[in-house]
């Protein structure tokens, strides 16, 4: 959709000065014709209409025709036949913003924009070899270079770099597909940042659980081995709440107690708890040794 929605929005925006139409004009036919050059194709119908309004004296003589819609993709198709003075491939533009209408072009023709789940992706794919290594100059001239592929036999100029693509779009004037852009990322960034707190409040529960299982494992120890009143106060206090609320942090665990102590206290009570349950397994060893 974002893609439709960035061509009809370009093919509203008429250039102000006239080399700059000429320049769009030629650009759309050399990249949305087939190799005999003889009509240009879209699926836009305000990218037909652009082409159409652009021939101004001409267009009388080419009307657009509505061809209908194609069997895959159900997509309407329209078709303008090409002016013989538009036929012949023009020389590379000499000016930037010609340049630039010459890649607005192409975009219009030939090109798709994408920001699905896997990334993003903006790509041309011309109509031959010739046409995609005259596109990739005129990128690398408006300072944003792309990649290459090829796809089913037909070379495809791509990026995927979000940056890259914000830049080249803002190049062409699509400023609506460019915010778009920016609301998705902002939305994705935003959703990754809640899975991340999520995934880290999840691990955190996991330790915790794991933790207060050992120390209760160590504690029960001690009640059947030891015996919890030969504790100090504060060691059953600590191991008496720890029985008793199972599931609870140290800092729960600490409000608990009378008075009220602070994490690193409790932890090092608990401690205190594991070194003696240690202590007692190593002397029923050493009584049974000797026995």
């Amino acid at each position: 959709m974002i893609s439709a929605d960035t061509k009809d929005a370009l093919a509203r925006d008429l250039p102000e000065h006239r080399h700059c139409r000429d320049s769009l004009l030629s650009g759309l036919a050399l990249y949305g014709t087939g190799a005999e050059n003889r009509e240009f194709v879209t699926h836009r119908n305000a990218v037909a209409r652009l082409f159409w309004s652009l021939l101004d004296d001409d267009r009388k003589s080419y009307p657009i025709e509505n061809r209908g819609t194609t069997r895959l993709q159900r997509l309407q198709t329209f078709a303008i036949a090409v002016p013989p003075r538009l036929s012949a491939r023009p020389g590379k533009p000499a000016h930037r913003c010609d340049r630039l209408m010459e890649i607005r072009a192409a975009f219009l023709a030939c090109g798709s924009l994408a920001a699905g789940a896997h990334g993003y992706h903006l790509e041309f794919v011309p109509a031959d070899r010739v046409l995609a290594t005259r596109l990739e100059w005129t990128l690398r001239s408006a300072g944003v270079p792309p990649k290459r592929t090829q796809r089913k036999g037909r070379i495809v100029v791509y990026y995927k770099d979000f940056d890259a693509i914000v830049e080249l779009l803002t190049l062409i004037g699509a400023f609506g597909a460019v915010l778009r852009l920016e609301d998705v990322r902002a939305l994705r960034e935003t959703k990754n940042r809640i899975h991340r707190l999520v995934n880290t409040e999840a691990a955190n529960l996991e330790r915790t659980a794991a933790a207060a299982a050992a120390q209760r494992r160590v504690i029960e120890y001690l009640e059947n081995a030891y015996g919890l009143p030969q504790l100090s106060p504060a060691l059953r206090e600590i191991a008496e709440l720890r029985l008793a609320h199972p599931d609870e942090s140290l800092t729960e665990l600490g409000r608990r107690c009378n008075p009220q102590i602070a994490k690193p206290t409790v932890s090092s009570r608990l401690g205190a708890l594991a070194r003696l349950a240690d202590h007692v397994r190593r002397g029923q060893g050493q009584s049974k040794h000797a026995r």
